[in-house]
């Protein structure tokens, strides 16, 4: 085991508790029999003066202060009975004749002047025991088990630091795929770890957004590129070259934009929104899309949004291209209902949900695939305040932007 780990020091910690926790019980336990001793010399003091001023000399007035003070003398077969097995005693003081021996029987403390069949034996009818050792040994079990429990509880909380490690080894590795229980707990480990959670989510999201540019930015410039192939290949003109600046100028709107998107993906930052006319903003989706009027039937009411013209006009386009693209009579038609906006063409439904379309790779048959489309779609509208949802009528498929 690594000796700078903190579960290493959490553990050597508990062992030295433990141990010192032993040592202080065996230290107390010690004390009190000690104590108890000094306590039955200091209380017995009297009665050995008085036993031995008799001199080995037995009588009434002999038992009759014995009696006073609280004290009996054991007759012989009183005494026979009680020291049957061999005793040990707790203590002895002095020596040869001034010598007494105390002893704890059954609770009762006995005190023998000589030996124990032939000499003396008082019963201290005074004496009552009490056992302070059930008291430590209570005490001590019960600090043991807290302890321990504590101990168990520390380890399991410090439990997820070597998950914690191994994930993020894998985060090296662009592996994002991070594992962690849910805990709702507000402990310093779990809140470290919904961090990395969050940071290794947020690092997901941007290499998925890479890989979503990367993969589709070519599915986007293909119309522009095939443009100005075309044009280079008509003759040199005044008009091919405006036509054919035309089509960098929109390469290079569309790169910009796409970076804005990326952007937008990765980091989720907030966007500036501004009050624009809907028609504004389709007119700029259609330049984008370099798109004739006439495939795009608009039936809506110009009303004002409050959006980021540069990228809501992208997910118009976006929209507008996959309307064009899967209609059977290559047009779409764009109306409003209140505040909603409306993309309408001609097509079959769609086969899967609609929601698995807004995925960024989700895996459909190149012929009902949106590519970039509603992916993007449905983020620029996110950041914008919009929803998108979809239903199949009449023939029609219906795309509709929802004010949220």
């Amino acid at each position: 085991m690594n000796k700078d780990s903190i579960i290493f020091s959490t553990s050597l910690n508990y062992i030295i508790t433990i141990v010192l926790l032993i040592f202080s019980f065996l230290f107390l336990h010690t004390s009190d029999k000690v104590n108890r001793q000094e306590h039955a010399i200091d209380k017995y003091k009297t009665i050995v003066k008085f036993v031995h001023k008799q001199n080995g000399k037995i009588n009434q007035e002999f038992k009759k202060l014995l009696n006073d003070m609280n004290y009996e003398l054991l007759s012989i077969e009183e005494s026979s009975r009680v020291f049957e097995k061999d005793r040990k005693p707790i203590f002895i003081r002095g020596k040869g004749r001034d010598s007494f021996r105390v002893y704890e029987i059954e609770g009762n403390n006995y005190l023998i002047f000589g030996r124990v069949h032939d000499g003396f034996i008082i019963k201290d009818n005074e004496y009552s025991k009490k056992d302070t050792n059930i008291y430590l040994s209570s005490v001590f079990i019960l600090l043991f088990f807290v302890i321990t429990f504590l101990y168990i509880k520390t380890l399991k909380k410090l439990s997820p630091l070597k998950k914690l490690k191994q994930n993020f080894a894998k985060l090296a590795e662009e592996n994002y795929d991070i594992e962690f229980e849910e805990s709702s707990k507000k402990d310093e480990i779990s809140l470290l770890i919904n961090e990395f959670k969050n940071t290794a989510k947020k690092l997901k999201d941007i290499k998925e957004s890479r890989n979503v540019f990367i993969r589709n930015i070519m599915h986007e410039l293909k119309t522009p590129i095939t443009k100005g192939k075309i044009v280079q290949e008509l003759p040199k003109s005044e008009k091919n070259d405006q036509i054919l600046k035309m089509v960098f100028n929109k390469l290079e709107s569309l790169i910009n934009e796409f970076a804005n998107i990326e952007e937008l993906i990765a980091t989720k930052k907030k966007i500036n929104k501004k009050s624009y006319y809907l028609a504004d903003l389709i007119d700029e989706a259609k330049d984008i899309l370099m798109i004739e009027d006439d495939l795009v039937d608009c039936e809506f009411e110009n009303i004002k949004l409050n959006v980021n013209f540069k990228l809501f006009s992208i997910a118009l386009k976006n929209l507008i291209d996959n309307a064009v693209k899967y209609s059977k009579n290559s047009k779409v038609i764009i109306r409003t209902e209140n505040e909603d906006i409306l993309i309408i063409n001609e097509a079959e439904a769609l086969k899967d949900d609609f929601e698995n379309y807004l995925e960024p790779f989700s895996k459909k048959s190149s012929n009902e695939s949106f590519g970039l489309g509603l992916y993007i779609v449905y983020n620029i509208l996110k950041a914008n305040s919009y929803d998108v949802n979809y239903r199949h009528k009449d023939g029609k498929n219906i795309i509709t932007l929802k004010r949220i």
